[in-house]
Protein backbone atom coordinates (compact mmCIF):
# COMPACT_ATOMS: atom_id res chain seq x y z
CA UNK A 1 0.00 0.00 0.00
CA UNK A 2 1.86 3.16 -1.06
CA UNK A 3 0.65 6.46 -1.24
CA UNK A 4 -0.04 8.08 -5.53
CA UNK A 5 0.86 4.63 -7.25
CA UNK A 6 -0.01 1.27 -5.05
CA UNK A 7 2.44 -1.85 -5.49
CA UNK A 8 0.10 -4.01 -7.71
CA UNK A 9 0.15 -1.06 -10.44
CA UNK A 10 3.75 -0.78 -10.11
CA UNK A 11 4.64 -4.91 -10.46
CA UNK A 12 2.08 -4.86 -13.95
CA UNK A 13 3.99 -1.29 -15.00
CA UNK A 14 7.43 -3.47 -14.84
CA UNK A 15 5.51 -6.43 -16.26
CA UNK A 16 4.88 -4.70 -19.59
CA UNK A 17 8.37 -3.23 -19.39
CA UNK A 18 10.38 -5.71 -21.90
CA UNK A 19 13.18 -4.89 -20.18
CA UNK A 20 12.48 -5.26 -16.75
CA UNK A 21 9.82 -7.75 -16.88
CA UNK A 22 11.92 -10.64 -15.41
CA UNK A 23 13.19 -8.68 -12.99
CA UNK A 24 11.92 -10.62 -9.55
CA UNK A 25 9.09 -8.94 -7.58
CA UNK A 26 8.22 -9.32 -3.67
CA UNK A 27 5.15 -7.96 -2.77
CA UNK A 28 5.26 -6.83 1.18
CA UNK A 29 2.32 -5.75 3.04
CA UNK A 30 0.46 -5.38 6.51
CA UNK A 31 -2.84 -5.82 4.74
CA UNK A 32 -4.80 -9.27 5.59
CA UNK A 33 -6.89 -10.98 3.40
CA UNK A 34 -6.87 -13.40 0.28
CA UNK A 35 -7.98 -10.72 -1.50
CA UNK A 36 -4.88 -8.29 -1.27
CA UNK A 37 -3.16 -11.92 -2.61
CA UNK A 38 -4.85 -12.56 -5.17
CA UNK A 39 -4.55 -8.73 -6.37
CA UNK A 40 -0.66 -9.19 -5.94
CA UNK A 41 -0.24 -12.64 -7.44
CA UNK A 42 -2.45 -11.44 -10.64
CA UNK A 43 -0.48 -8.20 -11.08
CA UNK A 44 2.67 -10.37 -12.00
CA UNK A 45 4.15 -10.40 -8.70
CA UNK A 46 6.55 -13.12 -7.81
CA UNK A 47 5.66 -14.28 -3.87
CA UNK A 48 3.74 -12.56 -1.24
CA UNK A 49 4.85 -11.81 2.17
CA UNK A 50 3.25 -10.12 4.92
CA UNK A 51 4.93 -7.73 6.87
CA UNK A 52 4.58 -9.72 10.05
CA UNK A 53 6.09 -12.73 9.43
CA UNK A 54 9.74 -13.51 10.68
CA UNK A 55 12.58 -12.19 9.04
CA UNK A 56 13.86 -15.42 8.42
CA UNK A 57 10.70 -16.05 6.27
CA UNK A 58 10.79 -13.27 4.46
CA UNK A 59 14.62 -13.69 3.50
CA UNK A 60 13.90 -17.38 3.21
CA UNK A 61 11.11 -15.98 0.25
CA UNK A 62 13.50 -13.34 -0.69
CA UNK A 63 16.48 -15.80 -1.48
CA UNK A 64 13.80 -18.09 -3.55
CA UNK A 65 13.01 -15.59 -6.26
CA UNK A 66 16.57 -14.57 -6.43
CA UNK A 67 17.50 -17.76 -6.86
CA UNK A 68 15.38 -18.84 -9.68
CA UNK A 69 16.81 -15.25 -11.77
CA UNK A 70 20.11 -16.56 -11.41
CA UNK A 71 18.80 -20.23 -12.83
CA UNK A 72 20.32 -20.87 -16.29
CA UNK A 73 17.88 -24.02 -18.27
CA UNK A 74 19.65 -26.43 -20.22
CA UNK A 75 16.52 -28.62 -21.08
CA UNK A 76 14.42 -27.94 -24.54
CA UNK A 77 12.35 -24.94 -24.03
CA UNK A 78 10.66 -24.01 -27.04
CA UNK A 79 7.43 -25.12 -26.27
CA UNK A 80 4.42 -22.10 -27.02
CA UNK A 81 3.88 -19.99 -24.18
CA UNK A 82 0.26 -19.74 -25.16
CA UNK A 83 0.12 -23.96 -25.13
CA UNK A 84 -1.76 -25.24 -22.03
CA UNK A 85 0.79 -25.74 -19.56
CA UNK A 86 1.28 -28.89 -17.98
CA UNK A 87 1.49 -29.33 -13.84
CA UNK A 88 3.07 -31.88 -11.81
CA UNK A 89 0.87 -32.14 -8.69
CA UNK A 90 2.17 -34.69 -5.59
CA UNK A 91 0.13 -36.17 -2.75
CA UNK A 92 -0.10 -38.74 -0.65
CA UNK A 93 -3.82 -38.21 0.14
CA UNK A 94 -5.79 -39.24 -2.80
CA UNK A 95 -8.84 -37.22 -2.13
CA UNK A 96 -6.70 -33.91 -1.98
CA UNK A 97 -4.69 -34.85 -4.99
CA UNK A 98 -7.94 -35.43 -6.43
CA UNK A 99 -9.71 -31.66 -5.67
CA UNK A 100 -6.67 -29.92 -6.53
CA UNK A 101 -6.33 -31.40 -9.59
CA UNK A 102 -9.93 -30.77 -10.62
CA UNK A 103 -9.31 -27.09 -9.59
CA UNK A 104 -6.24 -26.92 -11.99
CA UNK A 105 -7.69 -28.74 -14.94
CA UNK A 106 -10.50 -26.03 -14.22
CA UNK A 107 -8.19 -23.21 -15.44
CA UNK A 108 -6.95 -25.06 -18.33
CA UNK A 109 -3.76 -26.89 -16.91
CA UNK A 110 -2.98 -30.40 -17.77
CA UNK A 111 -2.51 -31.75 -14.73
CA UNK A 112 -0.01 -34.99 -14.28
CA UNK A 113 -0.87 -36.98 -10.65
CA UNK A 114 2.11 -38.67 -8.31
CA UNK A 115 1.23 -40.15 -5.09
CA UNK A 116 5.16 -40.01 -3.56
CA UNK A 117 8.14 -38.80 -4.07
CA UNK A 118 9.25 -41.60 -5.95
CA UNK A 119 6.79 -41.45 -8.35
CA UNK A 120 6.87 -38.10 -8.94
CA UNK A 121 10.93 -38.19 -10.13
CA UNK A 122 10.08 -41.18 -12.42
CA UNK A 123 7.52 -39.37 -14.14
CA UNK A 124 9.56 -36.26 -14.67
CA UNK A 125 12.51 -38.82 -16.22
CA UNK A 126 9.82 -39.27 -19.03
CA UNK A 127 7.76 -36.11 -19.21
CA UNK A 128 8.38 -32.47 -18.86
CA UNK A 129 6.08 -30.20 -16.64
CA UNK A 130 6.12 -26.45 -16.69
CA UNK A 131 5.17 -26.52 -12.20
CA UNK A 132 5.67 -28.36 -9.62
CA UNK A 133 3.37 -28.60 -6.59
CA UNK A 134 5.12 -30.71 -4.01
CA UNK A 135 3.42 -31.85 -0.87
CA UNK A 136 6.02 -31.39 2.32
CA UNK A 137 5.23 -34.45 4.15
CA UNK A 138 4.94 -38.15 2.58
CA UNK A 139 5.90 -41.75 3.27
CA UNK A 140 9.06 -42.45 1.83
CA UNK A 141 10.63 -40.00 0.38
CA UNK A 142 9.92 -36.47 1.89
CA UNK A 143 8.76 -33.38 -0.09
CA UNK A 144 11.83 -31.50 1.51
CA UNK A 145 14.17 -34.62 -0.12
CA UNK A 146 12.59 -34.29 -3.42
CA UNK A 147 12.61 -31.31 -4.22
CA UNK A 148 16.55 -31.29 -3.15
CA UNK A 149 16.63 -34.32 -6.09
CA UNK A 150 14.84 -32.17 -8.50
CA UNK A 151 16.47 -28.96 -7.96
CA UNK A 152 19.88 -31.15 -8.76
CA UNK A 153 18.91 -32.50 -11.62
CA UNK A 154 20.27 -30.14 -14.44
CA UNK A 155 17.33 -30.37 -16.84
CA UNK A 156 14.75 -29.89 -13.95
CA UNK A 157 16.28 -27.40 -11.79
CA UNK A 158 14.71 -24.75 -13.83
CA UNK A 159 10.69 -26.02 -13.49
CA UNK A 160 9.17 -23.84 -10.82
CA UNK A 161 8.28 -26.07 -7.44
CA UNK A 162 5.33 -24.95 -5.23
CA UNK A 163 5.70 -26.67 -1.93
CA UNK A 164 2.48 -27.35 -0.23
CA UNK A 165 2.23 -28.43 3.76
CA UNK A 166 -0.93 -28.71 5.89
CA UNK A 167 1.38 -27.59 8.80
CA UNK A 168 1.33 -24.26 9.87
CA UNK A 169 5.09 -24.48 10.88
CA UNK A 170 7.78 -21.60 9.64
CA UNK A 171 10.88 -23.28 10.28
CA UNK A 172 9.43 -25.76 7.95
CA UNK A 173 8.75 -23.44 5.15
CA UNK A 174 12.48 -21.56 5.61
CA UNK A 175 13.57 -25.39 4.92
CA UNK A 176 11.23 -25.78 1.96
CA UNK A 177 12.61 -22.63 0.19
CA UNK A 178 15.89 -23.87 1.17
CA UNK A 179 15.80 -27.02 -0.20
CA UNK A 180 15.23 -25.30 -3.40
CA UNK A 181 11.13 -24.37 -3.42
CA UNK A 182 10.51 -21.31 -5.72
CA UNK A 183 7.23 -20.87 -3.04
CA UNK A 184 5.61 -21.84 -0.43
CA UNK A 185 1.88 -22.34 0.78
CA UNK A 186 -0.55 -23.87 2.95
CA UNK A 187 -2.82 -25.97 1.83
CA UNK A 188 -6.60 -25.34 1.99
CA UNK A 189 -9.76 -26.52 0.57
CA UNK A 190 -9.88 -22.70 -1.33
CA UNK A 191 -7.79 -23.14 -4.59
CA UNK A 192 -7.62 -19.62 -5.45
CA UNK A 193 -4.38 -18.24 -3.79
CA UNK A 194 -2.78 -21.71 -4.99
CA UNK A 195 -3.98 -21.09 -8.91
CA UNK A 196 -2.64 -17.17 -8.45
CA UNK A 197 0.60 -18.69 -6.97
CA UNK A 198 1.04 -20.99 -9.95
CA UNK A 199 0.01 -18.67 -12.80
CA UNK A 200 2.77 -15.94 -11.08
CA UNK A 201 5.47 -19.05 -11.04
CA UNK A 202 4.56 -19.77 -14.62
CA UNK A 203 3.58 -16.26 -15.90
CA UNK A 204 7.81 -15.66 -14.44
CA UNK A 205 9.51 -18.81 -16.25
CA UNK A 206 8.05 -17.75 -19.56
CA UNK A 207 9.51 -14.36 -19.13
CA UNK A 208 12.79 -15.88 -18.23
CA UNK A 209 12.90 -18.49 -21.34
CA UNK A 210 11.80 -15.70 -23.40
CA UNK A 211 14.59 -13.48 -22.17
CA UNK A 212 16.81 -16.03 -22.58
CA UNK A 213 15.70 -17.00 -26.38
CA UNK A 214 16.38 -13.01 -26.87
CA UNK A 215 19.86 -13.43 -25.71
CA UNK A 216 20.96 -16.66 -27.25
CA UNK A 217 19.46 -14.97 -30.52
CA UNK A 218 22.13 -11.67 -29.81
CA UNK A 219 24.85 -14.40 -28.52
CA UNK A 220 24.13 -16.56 -31.96
CA UNK A 221 23.81 -13.53 -34.05
CA UNK A 222 27.55 -11.87 -32.72
CA UNK A 223 28.83 -15.58 -32.73
CA UNK A 224 28.07 -15.52 -36.59
CA UNK A 225 29.58 -11.79 -37.60
CA UNK A 226 32.34 -13.12 -35.53
CA UNK A 227 32.56 -16.02 -37.96
CA UNK A 228 32.81 -13.92 -40.97
CA UNK A 229 34.79 -11.76 -39.92
CA UNK A 230 37.63 -14.15 -39.00
CA UNK A 231 36.91 -16.10 -42.48
CA UNK A 232 36.79 -12.60 -44.60
CA UNK A 233 40.68 -11.90 -42.51
CA UNK A 234 41.28 -15.37 -43.24
CA UNK A 235 40.94 -15.28 -46.65
CA UNK A 236 42.79 -11.82 -47.06
CA UNK A 237 45.55 -13.42 -44.86
CA UNK A 238 45.39 -16.40 -47.05
CA UNK A 239 45.51 -14.43 -50.34
CA UNK A 240 48.93 -12.39 -49.08
CA UNK A 241 50.68 -16.07 -48.45
CA UNK A 242 49.62 -17.10 -51.67
CA UNK A 243 50.91 -14.13 -53.74
CA UNK A 244 53.86 -14.17 -51.63
CA UNK A 245 54.71 -17.66 -52.22
CA UNK A 246 53.91 -17.62 -56.01
CA UNK A 247 56.46 -14.74 -55.82
CA UNK A 248 58.78 -16.76 -53.99
CA UNK A 249 58.51 -19.83 -56.52
CA UNK A 250 58.74 -17.69 -59.74
CA UNK A 251 61.63 -15.86 -58.09
CA UNK A 252 63.67 -18.98 -56.96
CA UNK A 253 62.44 -20.19 -60.78
CA UNK A 254 64.61 -17.78 -62.37
CA UNK A 255 67.49 -18.27 -60.47
CA UNK A 256 67.29 -21.64 -61.17
CA UNK A 257 67.05 -20.85 -64.74
CA UNK A 258 69.63 -18.21 -64.50
CA UNK A 259 72.18 -20.54 -62.84
CA UNK A 260 71.36 -23.83 -65.06
CA UNK A 261 71.76 -21.60 -68.31
CA UNK A 262 75.14 -19.66 -67.57
CA UNK A 263 76.89 -23.04 -66.26
CA UNK A 264 75.92 -24.81 -69.31
CA UNK A 265 78.64 -22.76 -71.80
CA UNK A 266 81.78 -23.74 -69.37
CA UNK A 267 80.86 -27.06 -68.97
CA UNK A 268 80.54 -27.40 -72.84
CA UNK A 269 84.08 -25.69 -73.13
CA UNK A 270 85.64 -28.42 -70.31
CA UNK A 271 83.99 -30.93 -72.49
CA UNK A 272 85.14 -29.86 -75.79
CA UNK A 273 88.64 -28.94 -74.90
CA UNK A 274 88.80 -32.66 -73.14
CA UNK A 275 88.10 -33.87 -76.41
CA UNK A 276 90.35 -31.87 -78.48
CA UNK A 277 93.35 -33.09 -76.06
CA UNK A 278 92.11 -36.72 -76.53
CA UNK A 279 92.38 -36.29 -80.33
CA UNK A 280 95.19 -34.39 -80.78
CA UNK A 281 97.41 -35.71 -78.24
CA UNK A 282 96.45 -39.00 -77.88
CA UNK A 283 99.99 -40.45 -79.18
CA UNK A 284 101.54 -38.55 -76.41
CA UNK A 285 99.48 -39.24 -73.55
CA UNK A 286 99.35 -42.14 -71.12
CA UNK A 287 96.80 -44.60 -70.51
CA UNK A 288 96.55 -42.55 -67.04
CA UNK A 289 96.37 -39.31 -68.87
CA UNK A 290 93.71 -40.63 -71.34
CA UNK A 291 91.55 -42.39 -68.25
CA UNK A 292 91.92 -38.71 -66.82
CA UNK A 293 90.42 -37.11 -69.15
CA UNK A 294 88.12 -39.52 -70.35
CA UNK A 295 86.68 -39.01 -66.60
CA UNK A 296 86.29 -35.08 -66.97
CA UNK A 297 84.37 -35.81 -70.50
CA UNK A 298 82.18 -37.83 -68.66
CA UNK A 299 81.41 -35.78 -65.44
CA UNK A 300 81.19 -32.87 -67.97
CA UNK A 301 78.76 -35.00 -69.64
CA UNK A 302 76.93 -35.78 -66.31
CA UNK A 303 76.65 -32.21 -64.93
CA UNK A 304 75.28 -31.06 -68.88
CA UNK A 305 72.23 -33.64 -68.19
CA UNK A 306 71.78 -32.15 -64.75
CA UNK A 307 71.95 -28.90 -65.96
CA UNK A 308 69.04 -29.77 -68.96
CA UNK A 309 67.28 -31.91 -66.83
CA UNK A 310 67.11 -28.63 -64.08
CA UNK A 311 65.99 -26.46 -67.20
CA UNK A 312 62.62 -28.59 -67.98
CA UNK A 313 62.07 -28.82 -64.34
CA UNK A 314 62.08 -24.74 -64.28
CA UNK A 315 60.14 -24.55 -67.37
CA UNK A 316 56.96 -26.84 -66.36
CA UNK A 317 56.91 -24.60 -63.48
CA UNK A 318 56.85 -21.38 -65.23
CA UNK A 319 55.09 -22.52 -68.79
CA UNK A 320 51.56 -21.48 -69.05
CA UNK A 321 49.21 -24.55 -69.07
CA UNK A 322 46.77 -24.72 -72.18
CA UNK A 323 44.58 -27.66 -71.22
CA UNK A 324 42.59 -29.62 -74.36
CA UNK A 325 41.43 -33.09 -74.42
CA UNK A 326 44.46 -35.23 -75.38
CA UNK A 327 45.05 -38.34 -76.29
CA UNK A 328 47.83 -39.90 -74.34
CA UNK A 329 47.90 -43.22 -75.90
CA UNK A 330 49.25 -41.94 -78.97
CA UNK A 331 51.71 -39.69 -77.14
CA UNK A 332 53.12 -43.09 -75.17
CA UNK A 333 53.13 -44.85 -78.59
CA UNK A 334 55.49 -41.97 -79.70
CA UNK A 335 57.83 -41.92 -76.40
CA UNK A 336 57.99 -46.17 -76.76
CA UNK A 337 58.97 -45.44 -80.48
CA UNK A 338 61.94 -42.52 -79.60
CA UNK A 339 63.04 -44.82 -76.80
CA UNK A 340 62.84 -47.99 -78.89
CA UNK A 341 65.00 -46.03 -81.49
CA UNK A 342 67.66 -44.88 -79.24
CA UNK A 343 68.21 -48.53 -78.22
CA UNK A 344 67.44 -51.00 -80.92
CA UNK A 345 69.31 -53.79 -79.50
CA UNK A 346 66.73 -53.64 -76.59
CA UNK A 347 63.84 -56.09 -77.16
CA UNK A 348 61.27 -54.91 -74.57
CA UNK A 349 57.15 -55.78 -74.63
CA UNK A 350 55.01 -52.62 -74.42
CA UNK A 351 51.58 -52.36 -73.47
CA UNK A 352 49.88 -49.37 -74.56
CA UNK A 353 46.08 -49.11 -74.03
CA UNK A 354 44.14 -47.30 -76.56
CA UNK A 355 42.49 -44.14 -76.04
CA UNK A 356 43.50 -42.93 -73.05
CA UNK A 357 42.62 -39.17 -72.78
CA UNK A 358 42.89 -36.21 -70.50
CA UNK A 359 42.08 -32.71 -70.11
CA UNK A 360 45.87 -31.70 -70.17
CA UNK A 361 48.54 -29.50 -71.75
CA UNK A 362 49.60 -31.97 -74.45
CA UNK A 363 53.27 -30.41 -74.17
CA UNK A 364 53.89 -30.96 -70.07
CA UNK A 365 51.94 -34.43 -70.55
CA UNK A 366 54.36 -35.43 -72.89
CA UNK A 367 57.57 -34.41 -70.28
CA UNK A 368 55.42 -36.36 -67.67
CA UNK A 369 55.44 -39.77 -70.07
CA UNK A 370 58.77 -39.66 -71.43
CA UNK A 371 60.31 -39.48 -67.45
CA UNK A 372 57.64 -42.36 -66.45
CA UNK A 373 57.80 -44.39 -69.45
CA UNK A 374 62.09 -43.53 -69.65
CA UNK A 375 62.30 -45.04 -66.11
CA UNK A 376 60.35 -48.30 -67.15
CA UNK A 377 62.53 -49.03 -70.28
CA UNK A 378 66.24 -48.36 -67.87
CA UNK A 379 65.07 -50.36 -64.76
CA UNK A 380 64.05 -52.95 -66.97
CA UNK A 381 67.70 -53.01 -68.24
CA UNK A 382 68.66 -55.93 -66.91
CA UNK A 383 65.87 -58.29 -66.44
CA UNK A 384 65.04 -61.06 -69.12
CA UNK A 385 61.39 -60.64 -70.61
CA UNK A 386 61.56 -56.63 -70.00
CA UNK A 387 57.56 -55.33 -69.93
CA UNK A 388 56.44 -52.31 -69.78
CA UNK A 389 52.31 -51.22 -69.36
CA UNK A 390 50.84 -47.66 -69.25
CA UNK A 391 46.96 -48.50 -69.19
CA UNK A 392 44.61 -47.02 -67.08
CA UNK A 393 42.99 -48.43 -63.30
CA UNK A 394 40.48 -47.60 -60.98
CA UNK A 395 41.94 -46.53 -57.62
CA UNK A 396 41.21 -45.43 -54.50
CA UNK A 397 41.51 -41.92 -55.74
CA UNK A 398 38.77 -42.47 -58.69
CA UNK A 399 40.58 -43.08 -62.90
CA UNK A 400 44.39 -43.15 -62.68
CA UNK A 401 46.74 -43.29 -65.27
CA UNK A 402 49.86 -45.69 -64.50
CA UNK A 403 53.01 -46.77 -65.78
CA UNK A 404 54.62 -50.25 -64.68
CA UNK A 405 57.11 -52.41 -65.70
CA UNK A 406 59.00 -55.17 -63.81
CA UNK A 407 62.62 -53.95 -63.63
CA UNK A 408 64.55 -53.19 -60.48
CA UNK A 409 61.95 -52.05 -58.26
CA UNK A 410 62.02 -50.09 -55.28
CA UNK A 411 61.79 -50.72 -51.29
CA UNK A 412 58.56 -49.09 -50.21
CA UNK A 413 60.15 -47.43 -47.59
CA UNK A 414 61.44 -44.50 -49.14
CA UNK A 415 58.29 -44.34 -51.50
CA UNK A 416 57.94 -40.80 -50.50
CA UNK A 417 61.33 -39.68 -51.33
CA UNK A 418 61.09 -40.61 -54.93
CA UNK A 419 59.46 -37.55 -56.27
CA UNK A 420 61.95 -34.81 -54.45
CA UNK A 421 64.96 -33.64 -56.83
CA UNK A 422 67.71 -35.46 -56.38
CA UNK A 423 66.68 -38.55 -54.61
CA UNK A 424 68.11 -41.38 -55.76
CA UNK A 425 67.35 -44.95 -54.89
CA UNK A 426 69.97 -46.45 -57.34
CA UNK A 427 73.73 -45.48 -57.59
CA UNK A 428 74.50 -44.07 -60.48
CA UNK A 429 76.71 -46.82 -61.46
CA UNK A 430 73.74 -49.58 -62.12
CA UNK A 431 71.19 -46.87 -63.69
CA UNK A 432 72.58 -43.52 -64.43
CA UNK A 433 70.08 -40.49 -63.76
CA UNK A 434 69.91 -37.05 -62.48
CA UNK A 435 67.36 -37.42 -59.75
CA UNK A 436 65.12 -35.05 -61.21
CA UNK A 437 62.30 -36.50 -63.48
CA UNK A 438 60.03 -38.47 -61.37
CA UNK A 439 60.14 -34.42 -59.34
CA UNK A 440 59.45 -33.01 -63.09
CA UNK A 441 56.86 -35.41 -63.21
CA UNK A 442 55.24 -34.48 -59.71
CA UNK A 443 55.14 -30.85 -60.96
CA UNK A 444 53.67 -31.06 -63.85
CA UNK A 445 50.79 -33.24 -62.38
CA UNK A 446 50.19 -31.23 -59.29
CA UNK A 447 50.26 -27.90 -61.91
CA UNK A 448 47.04 -30.33 -63.65
CA UNK A 449 45.33 -30.48 -59.96
CA UNK A 450 46.19 -34.55 -59.99
CA UNK A 451 48.11 -36.47 -57.45
CA UNK A 452 51.23 -38.84 -58.26
CA UNK A 453 52.09 -42.03 -56.52
CA UNK A 454 54.63 -45.06 -56.76
CA UNK A 455 54.43 -48.89 -55.82
CA UNK A 456 56.68 -51.14 -56.04
CA UNK A 457 58.85 -54.20 -54.65
CA UNK A 458 62.75 -54.72 -55.09
CA UNK A 459 63.54 -56.56 -58.05
CA UNK A 460 59.91 -57.55 -59.07
CA UNK A 461 59.51 -53.83 -60.67
CA UNK A 462 57.72 -50.60 -59.93
CA UNK A 463 54.29 -48.57 -60.86
CA UNK A 464 53.64 -45.16 -60.88
CA UNK A 465 50.43 -43.78 -60.82
CA UNK A 466 48.93 -40.32 -61.39
CA UNK A 467 45.22 -38.64 -61.73
CA UNK A 468 44.54 -35.53 -64.15
CA UNK A 469 41.02 -34.46 -62.92
CA UNK A 470 38.60 -33.18 -65.78
CA UNK A 471 38.32 -29.64 -66.24
CA UNK A 472 35.79 -27.54 -64.85
CA UNK A 473 32.68 -26.43 -66.55
CA UNK A 474 32.93 -23.75 -68.41
CA UNK A 475 35.24 -25.36 -70.98
CA UNK A 476 39.66 -26.02 -71.25
CA UNK A 477 41.81 -23.44 -70.42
Amino acid sequence: MLPGIDGATVVRRLRLDAALRDVPCLLLTASEGMNAELRALDAGADSFVRKDDSLDVILARLAAVLRRRGVRTRGDETRSLLAAKRILAVDDSSTYLGELSEALREEGYDVIAARSGEEAIELLGVQPVDCILLDLLMPGLSGQETCLRIKAAPNLRDVPLIMLTALDDRQAMIHGLSAGADDYISKSSEFDVLKARVRAQIRRKQFEDENRRIREELLRAELEAAEARAARELAAARAVLVEELERKNRELEAFSYSVSHDLRAPLRSIDGFSQALLEDCAPTLSPTSRDHLQRVRAAAQRMGELIDDLLELSRVGRAEMHRSRTNLSEIAKAVVAELRQRQPERQVEVEIEDSLFADCDSRLMRVVLENLLGNAWKFTARVPNARVQFVSERSPSGSAFVVRDNGAGFDMTYAEKLFRPFQRLHSTSEFPGTGIGLATVHRVVDRHGGRVWAEGTVGRGAAVYFTIPPVRTGGLS
